[in-house]
């Protein structure tokens, strides 16, 4: 295996600079790269703006000596990278790629490929109030006062007039605040005490659609996006916060003192992508630079070798300076292998449903079926309503298919108008189905589930009266207007309920492991609520965030991991104001270990088709933030055992010392065995008889002893040595071994089974999954 890993290593390079078969004559069009050479190491006898203009010298001097023309060098580069990442983005053929990447001391030249935001709002595959509470306990209330904390949201920029960023009764802007507020073509725009920064990056999307115009150069969020996630992180506190009058309720951000800072990087969606690898990776560069201590990133784009993607490389270098980096897992459940974002270093977050809901009834033929809604208005009356399927509504010249989905255009309003009209989820925007019944004359819509979906139904701020419901409910009312010449039905009102139950269970749009990319890294890490999230909005769009919405909200509920990495990014910021000289990877594992997997019906968390799920879908389980501030122990990692970890992928020393400059570096003489890493899960993804797996655990809480109790996967048996663990004060760590035996066993049947080692001392539960292909 370690052998396969290196040639592929040694290959990667020649595939991502070719990411298409082209004709040759295409070879000729230029497109954009990012040309990685590690990290920078500047002379402390250096001013900042001196370095960086040698950095930037540094940068010219290299691509000059490739194609030989200065004049052309000043036309390619449009992103000199300068405080931490080394390296700089420019429009190359793909031919002087090539010669770039033979140049000695290059590491990687990326094509500048597209992310997307993982919301499904606008998509099919699509703040943080929950119960109008935070965390009740006595540290929390400390953490109340971390202003000092500087959150940082990658995304669609802010608006900074949403009330979550008002700078009532907050102090002075941090002195270790380098940022600035970016309003040199936005007058309207300004910073205050809470939203302290705000930048924009659009070269890289520039150098895809074209010439901008001025309102791209602003930090001012026109989707939304930007100001829900930035807002479900750190936004400050608002009482009376509700989408029409639903959820009504205090709002909060996950850390509601922190500082909060917008980096805009995304941009209206061109050929699918909305975020682009140049723009991410100036703008991880500016926050580390900034002094940021989170950074939340709800996006993510196809795996891909983790030093040619944009993602990993900023995140990489923001981890080692100490700034813990949380991304979403992605949209594309629910099948498996979807998850993005992989990186060991990055803390990954699935989606889960909360607590509470926000029903809507569909009443007909004596029966009630309940599904979710935000729709603004109810049916008028207490009448039923003639209810037809989309399928038999639709246009004589309309294909079945996008009739079933409702697409716009597809139904007949001789056919619709005066009537409920039953639609199938899928492909479009589930708020732009109920337009195509609105444009046909219909007075309601219900949004059955397909398959897929199973029983994960979201509250939508829908244009008509509708409700949305599950895929068994779907069937039964399918069936009752196939057997009836005249139905008939009624669309409640919605309610907001809270307390239901079972919650959380996963949604089905959450992307599932295993990863791709290394298959003994679990992924996603975690889960976290991301099914309809109510936070802050911007006023430049309506709820829906299609052209025709012209209606306006201060707050927007809305559904995606784009929402559920937020809600972490906000506990990670509270343990940063607890406990300053904790690490990333100890704030992951306290956020890990400390994970449920129980629902509120203290039963084993379920999918959305209410099957046991597994931790694919939700990592080490759903976040804990009170047990998170008190973990007892945790598995830490530094810089170098990252390099240690790409060593074991194939790099070399030569390439490693690149990405940690300030220190010498050099691989291993034994390379590390990836199932060793110091990880808070563990995975072994094939178990050939038998496997021993080493970790560490760090002592953060008070004395005392622990001792590991195993739940086995099924059919592996689980040895733990040794078994009891003794930590006399905070910082001691211990060593053990986990071995895993397969019993009964004759040959591999490639399939994955689930456990888990938990160490205690009677009061601290640190769990940590176990993820075993026999």
């Amino acid at each position: 295996m370690e052998i396969a890993r290196r040639n592929t290593a040694q290959l990667l390079l020649a595939f991502f600079l070719f990411p298409l078969l082209l004709p040759r004559a295409a070879f000729a069009a230029k497109q954009a790269y990012v040309v990685y050479l590690g990290e920078h190491s500047h002379s402390s006898q250096l001013s900042p703006l001196e370095a960086s203009k040698r950095a930037t010298e540094s940068h010219y001097e290299l691509l000059g000596s490739v194609l030989e023309d200065k004049e052309k060098v000043q036309d390619a580069i449009f992103y000199s990278y300068t405080h931490h990442i080394n390296g700089f983005a420019a429009y190359l053929e793909v031919e002087e790629a090539m010669k770039v990447s033979e140049y000695p001391g290059v590491l990687s030249v990326i094509p500048n490929r597209g992310y997307t935001l993982h919301t499904t709002h606008s998509w099919e595959f699509l703040g943080l109030e929950r119960d109008g509470r935070v965390p009740k306990h006595s540290l929390w209330r400390k953490a109340r006062f971390g202003e000092d904390t500087i959150i940082a949201n990658l995304d669609t920029g802010v608006w900074p007039e949403a009330q979550s960023f008002r700078d009532d009764d907050l102090g002075p802007i941090p002195s270790k605040w380098k940022g600035i507020c970016q309003n040199d073509f936005d007058e309207s725009f300004s910073c205050n005490r809470k939203l302290i920064g705000a930048r924009y990056f659009n070269k890289a999307y520039e150098a895809v659609v074209g010439q901008l115009n001025d309102t791209f150069f602003s930090p001012r969020d026109y989707d939304g996006h930007g100001t829900h996630t930035l807002s479900t992180a750190a936004g400050g506190a608002v009482p009376g916060a509700n989408i029409f009058g639903y959820g009504n309720g205090t709002a909060k951000g996950g850390s509601p003192r922190a500082r909060v800072a917008a980096y805009k990087v995304c941009w209206p969606p061109v050929n699918g992508s909305e975020c682009f690898d140049a723009d991410i990776v100036a703008a991880f560069d500016a926050a580390i630079e900034d002094g940021v201590d989170v950074i939340s990133v709800s996006l993510g784009g196809d795996p891909a070798d983790y030093f040619r993607d944009g993602l990993a490389i900023g995140s990489f270098h923001a981890v080692r300076k100490g700034i813990t980096v949380v991304c979403s897992a992605g949209n594309s459940g629910p099948q498996l292998g979807t998850v993005s974002n992989l990186s060991p270093w990055m803390l990954t977050v699935g989606a889960s449903t909360m607590n509470r809901q926000f029903p809507s009834s569909l009443i007909f033929d004596d029966k009630r079926v309940q599904g979710e809604s935000l729709s603004a208005k109810g049916l008028p009356g207490n009448d039923a309503y003639p209810m037809i399927s989309s399928r038999e509504a639709k246009y004589a010249n309309a294909s079945e298919h996008k009739a079933r989905l409702c697409y716009l255009g597809s139904l007949d309003p001789a056919k619709a108008t005066g009537k409920i009209v039953v639609c199938l989820r899928g492909i479009t925007a589930r708020v732009e189905k109920g337009e195509a019944v609105l444009q046909a004359g219909g007075v309601g819509m219900v949004l059955a589930n397909d398959a897929d979906n199973g029983n994960e139904i979201i509250a939508d701020a829908h244009v008509l009266p509708a409700t949305h419901i599950t895929y068994s409910d779907g069937l039964t009312v399918f069936s009752y207007l196939e057997s009836n010449e005249s139905p008939l039905g009624y669309i409640t009102s919605p309610k907001t309920e809270l307390g239901t139950k079972p919650a959380p269970f996963m949604a089905a749009f959450s992307s599932l492991g295993p990863n791709t990319i290394t298959p003994e890294i679990l992924k996603p890490d975690l889960t976290a609520p991301g099914v309809s999230v109510i936070a802050a909005y911007s006023a430049a769009v309506g709820p829906t965030n299609l052209v025709f919405d012209a209606r306006r909200v201060a707050f927007n509920s809305v559904s995606g991991t784009s929402m559920s990495c937020p809600h972490v990014s906000g506990v990670a910021g509270l343990l940063k104001t607890l406990h300053p000289d904790w690490s990333p990877a100890a704030i992951k594992s306290a956020i890990m270990t400390t994970a449920r997997t129980q629902d509120n019906m203290e039963e084993p968390v379920l999918n959305s088709s209410f099957v046991k799920a597994t931790p694919f879908a939700y990592g080490s389980g759903h976040v804990r933030p009170n047990r998170a501030m008190d973990p007892g122990l945790v598995y830490d990692l530094t810089t170098n055992d990252y390099l240690d970890f790409l060593c074991a992928l194939g790099y070399n020393s030569t390439q490693l010392a690149m990405f940690s400059k300030a220190e010498a570096y050099s691989c291993p003489p034994t390379p590390l065995r990836i199932e060793d890493l110091n990880y808070p899960s563990i995975t072994v993804p094939q178990l050939s008889v038998s496997a021993t797996v080493t970790r560490v655990v760090k002592n953060v809480g008070s004395p005392g002893t622990y001792v590991a109790r195993v739940i086995e996967p099924r059919g592996v048996a689980v040895a733990v040595n040794p078994a009891r663990l003794a930590f006399e004060k905070v910082g001691d760590e211990h060593k053990f071994e986990v071995t895993l035996k397969g019993k009964h066993r004759t040959s591999s049947n490639g399939e994955y089974v689930f456990g888990a080692l938990i160490w205690s001392d009677g009061k601290h539960y640190v769990r940590t999954p176990l993820v075993v292909k026999i």
